[in-house]
């Protein structure tokens, strides 16, 4: 293979190519038609080259130098030491998460949840931090959606791992490193596969293996497929499986990051670990190196398991470790003496940590409510969640910025040079760039929809997971009074999917996929089925208005609406989630206000009229006036964008999160506490 070759081929095997603009147009410069086929994927789009295709490639001189500048610039960056965690000594973090949304080409993610940990491991690359995760590889993924006859049906197709930027994880003799399991009074094994982005390791987790039994090859199958049983097979799987596969690597961490409940095992077996070299190790040992973050604010959200279910999977690992049968429900339980409540792995997180988070204001504050039976050291405090800058900013706003803003990837955190920044920039510049992104958003509407929408209407836009709350269809409520909005200049774009088991979720959809097809609205609303990653760079970079509309206080961040800031749109949202720490009155709309209603009906009825009213009365107004709402997107970027980004975020878990004032390194010290066996 020739140099050009492979240098392509090492771009490739690191996801840093996907968030950095000029890597992904080398790639999709290289075979224009076929990138999308392989959904955008490099190490496909290589492999499906023919010796011919790949000889021309190699000995052209244009596509060498471009090669040439792109990997010359990843090296370097990759060698870069002085990053914003440099000389701060920040303690090494082990971050676990059931799903990791890092690109749509790997179907490790199903929304919000794995998109954000996406962002946080890209941001810990960018910030330099001593940073390594752990997840599942799936062998089907989360589900694709498919519509037949406006209904959502859920196809599972197999992952080709030849084809993913995927390396097994080798021990000392060459040989794959296998890590066994519990399960029962059985064990099984789990081989382990590196995914490199950026400067941190990723390891993913597969029970796929000949040598186990059939019903143990499926725990890694799908996401969040499955029954109970296989919910708490994967959450064995990924807690003590990941703290049993970074203690055969020897890699010494200080602290646990527990992304959502569904990791609390991870601490457990920590403590089981250290209690088998010394028995006098105490819980209150193993939290000190623990933090956990919680993302769902409603009680039906969290995973709970029954005395039977627990037992049979973990009983004999649970003897072994010398524990009284209810000594792990009861870590479980808000009631610990109450023999009939299941183990909740929220309240097993909780317990084990040392400080836990919501990820807003709002959602802290509900969280400690939730869960305010719960005796806990340190209350539950909040980290606002943010999005990674580049990767969610469009090419064409990073090429503005670059031209009319230069130095601007170094100021992430600066409010003062983006509202310096945004007041000079020049109007026309501006509306050009988000023109640019509409009329890309549109086109992709009309290839796949085959509706064409107006240019020059509002583009109001929707994208999200299908839950009942999130109410997707409440624009709908009074279908004559929105056709006269959309008539009078605004048209509506949907993507989104539904759970496969919420049949709620599944009969939401269906009522908007109708509505769009509904000729009461004939060129104005348009759906897009098929949601994947793609589809949300395409919808928040593209939207004019970015439509969010949950119960409050149902939505614990959002971070779809921070996306669009970055590429200059506005958010038209309930206060709920992050947005009533961003709105100031003039960087968007909101909806409603901040009462409580405990009637849902009437408080859909409120918000639906206030919805409207705002449309009719603010939005529409402001938008056809071109120097007001250019005003509002300038502030809106500049208030938003050093705010509502992971570097802020990941910036802040570094300071006061995983900042403790007992780090002791392991190897500067020798201290037996900084490994992951606590």
């Amino acid at each position: 293979m020739s140099q050009t070759m492979d240098k392509l081929a090492g771009l490739a095997g690191n996801l840093w190519w996907s968030w950095d603009a000029q890597a992904t147009a080398l790639f999709e410069g290289l075979a224009p038609k076929r990138w999308p086929q392989v959904l955008h994927n490099p190490v496909a789009l290589l492999e499906d080259l023919t010796p011919a295709e790949r000889n021309a490639l190699a000995s052209n001189p244009e596509t060498q130098g471009n090669v040439d500048r792109v990997y010359a610039r990843f090296q370097a960056w990759m060698a870069q030491v002085d990053t914003w965690a440099a000389g701060r000594d920040l303690p090494r973090v082990l971050y676990l998460s059931m799903e990791f949304g890092l690109h749509e080409s790997l179907r490790i993610y199903s929304g919000g949840l794995g998109v954000l940990a996406g962002d946080h491991v890209r941001s810990a690359s960018d910030l330099g931090l001593d940073f390594r995760g752990v997840g599942l590889l799936y062998s089907s993924g989360y589900f694709r959606q498919v519509l037949d006859d406006g209904k959502q049906l859920a196809a599972y197709p197999n992952v080709d791992r030849s084809r993913l930027p995927i390396t097994p994880v080798l021990g000392a003799d060459g040989t794959p490193i296998q890590i066994p399991i519990p399960d029962g009074n059985r064990e099984y094994q789990a081989r382990a596969w590196r995914l490199q982005v950026g400067r941190v390791h990723l390891y993913l987790l597969d029970a796929n293996l000949p040598e186990n039994p059939p019903d143990l090859r499926e725990v890694t199958r799908s996401l969040y497929g499955g029954d109970t049983r296989m919910r708490l097979r994967q959450e064995i799987l990924l807690g003590i499986g990941g703290v049993r596969l970074l203690n055969a690597l020897g890699e010494q961490v200080d602290v646990v990051h527990l992304n959502e409940g569904h990791c609390a095992f991870a601490p457990m077996e920590m403590l089981r670990q250290a209690q088998q070299e010394d028995p006098s190790v105490t819980h209150a040992q193993i939290r000190e190196r623990v933090v956990f973050t919680t993302h769902t604010p409603v009680p039906a959200g969290h995973d709970r398991f029954g005395w039977e279910m627990v037992n049979a999977h973990l009983g004999p690992w649970r003897k072994r470790a010398g524990w009284t049968p209810g000594a792990l429900m009861d870590l479980g339980r808000v009631t610990p003496s109450d023999l009939d409540e299941p183990l909740c792995m929220t309240v097993l997180a909780l317990r084990m940590a040392r400080a836990s988070n919501g990820v807003s204001k709002l959602h802290g504050q509900v969280s400690r409510e939730m869960w305010s039976k719960v005796e806990l050291e340190q209350p539950i405090g909040h980290i606002t969640n943010g999005v990674h800058p580049t990767y969610w900013m469009a090419p064409a706003m990073q090429e503005m910025l670059d031209t009319h803003r230069p130095k601007w990837r170094n100021h992430w955190r600066d409010l003062a040079f983006w509202k310096e920044g945004m007041a000079s920039l020049d109007d026309g510049v501006l509306w050009e760039t988000r023109q640019a992104l509409k009329n890309h958003l549109l086109d992709q509407v009309h290839a796949h929809t085959g509706q064409r929408l107006d240019p020059q209407a509002l583009l109001i836009g929707f994208a999200r997971r299908f839950a009942p709350y999130k109410r997707a269809d409440l624009i709908f409520s009074d279908a004559e009074r929105l056709q006269a909005i959309l008539e009078s200049g605004a048209s509506l774009v949907f993507a989104g999917k539904a759970h496969p088991r919420d049949t709620l979720g599944q009969e939401l959809l269906a009522r908007v996929v109708r509505w769009s097809r509904d000729p009461l609205f004939k060129g104005q609303v348009a759906f897009l089925q098929g949601y994947e990653m793609q589809h949300g760079r395409w919808m928040t970079s593209g939207s004019d208005l970015w439509l969010n509309t949950p119960r409050r206080p149902r939505e614990a961040s959002g971070t779809s609406g921070q996306k669009v800031v970055l590429n200059g749109g506005l958010n038209c949202s309930i206060l709920d989630g992050w947005w009533p720490e961003a709105f100031d009155g003039d960087n968007g709309f909101a909806i409603g206000d901040t009462r409580d209603w405990v009637d849902t009906q009437a408080q859909d009825a409120h918000d639906a009229e206030v919805l409207y009213t705002l449309l009719e009365n603010q939005v529409l107004p402001s938008f056809r006036k071109k120097s007001d709402w250019l005003r509002r997107v300038k502030h809106s970027m500049a208030t938003g964008i050093p705010v509502f980004n992971t570097h802020r975020m990941v910036a802040q878990y570094a300071e006061s999160m995983y900042r403790t004032q007992n780090t002791v390194h392991a190897d500067n010290s020798g201290h037996a506490g900084s490994s992951v066996r606590g």
